[in-house]
């Protein structure tokens, strides 16, 4: 859709991760006027701690579009300043604040957000690792007309996309990223025009994507192993997969999972030389793994310099 298509509207985006930024890119290049860019503050990070600016933040400084980095959106002066921007539409992309109702309210179309799943399947802070997870054979981008709740407003767009067995969390990231630019631009300008109705979400089918926590990526060899081999993928590029051994925790990049039948051995014992382990049901396979301090290696080469022989039993 060009700029030739689309009522301009005067927009403020809110949003922080490179999720978020195709969608600002791309109202902007419709021909919208983003008077404004909220974003997460600068925070700390890296080895130095310096502090580092959002991706969105980036992207906006980039566009020439004024940037607010607000700790909280419940005080009555940055209420009052964000009613002042005079608003047609805000729209929301993984921003990371609690919109109150005084913010929803501000602009006279609303709050639209961009939402990561087919709603009311995933609601919450990480619904695409825990679709890959959950083993969902599909998810997609839902366009969403916020509310108070957490992710349980009308819907007024979605597209689905297939999660096969190379889904991986940074793959999927990236293609839902681009869709919901792809469907952002088209839903606001249906909404200028007046011929977007929202959808009331279903009871049934809500679930609820609770925040990744680092510790999630240890390997409880007391799983299936197919699940081992969906959070390998889900956690990729974070917070990671990996199990320890004499001190060292080592990354599981990749991996297979094996349905080899019933076998005698306790969950953990490594089967092979290959590094084929048995798991509750099943058995899990490293492909390419990492230690501290070294480049990613296929397991092969892995093990020619750190061996753990068949019979060891690992514990996570």
């Amino acid at each position: 859709m060009t700029s030739a298509d689309t009522t301009p509207l005067r927009i403020a985006f809110m949003g922080s991760p490179d999720f978020a930024v195709p969608s600002l890119r791309a109202l902007v290049e419709a021909g919208h006027e983003v008077v404004c860019v909220h974003a997460q503050p600068p925070r700390p990070a890296g080895r130095g701690q310096k502090e580092r600016l959002t991706p969105v933040d980036e992207a906006a400084i980039e566009l020439g579009i004024p940037v607010r980095t607000p700790r909280s959106l419940r005080g009555p002066q940055e209420q009052a300043a964000f009613a002042a921007l005079d608003l047609d539409l805000a729209v929301v992309a993984a921003y990371g604040l609690i919109l109150p109702r005084e913010i929803l309210d501000a602009p006279r179309l609303g709050c639209v957000n961009v939402h990561a799943s087919l709603l009311p399947r995933w609601r919450g802070a990480a619904p695409i690792q825990r679709a890959i997870l959950a083993g969902d054979a599909e998810t997609g981008v839902t366009i969403m007309q916020m509310d108070v709740g957490l992710d349980t407003g009308d819907m007024l767009l979605s597209r689905s996309v297939p999660i096969t067995a190379e889904t991986t969390g940074q793959s999927l990231h990236d293609q839902l990223s681009l869709l919901g630019a792809e469907l952002i631009v088209p839903a606001v300008a249906a909404l200028a025009q007046g011929a977007l109705v929202g959808t009331p979400q279903p009871e049934e089918g809500v679930t609820y994507a609770k925040k990744l926590e680092r510790d999630e990526g240890r390997l409880d060899f007391h799983r299936p192993a197919v699940e081992l081999e969906r959070l390998v993928r889900a956690f990729d590029p974070w917070p990671g997969a990996f199990f320890e051994h004499e001190g060292t925790r080592i990354k599981v990049l990749a991996a297979e999972a094996f349905d080899i039948g019933a076998i005698s051995n306790i969950p953990g014992t490594v089967l092979d030389p290959e590094l084929t382990i048995s798991c509750a049901d099943g058995a899990f396979r490293p492909t390419r793994v990492q230690r501290p301090g070294k480049g990613p290696v296929d397991v092969q080469a892995f093990l020619r310099g750190f061996q753990i022989p068949p019979g060891t039993v690992l514990t996570g």
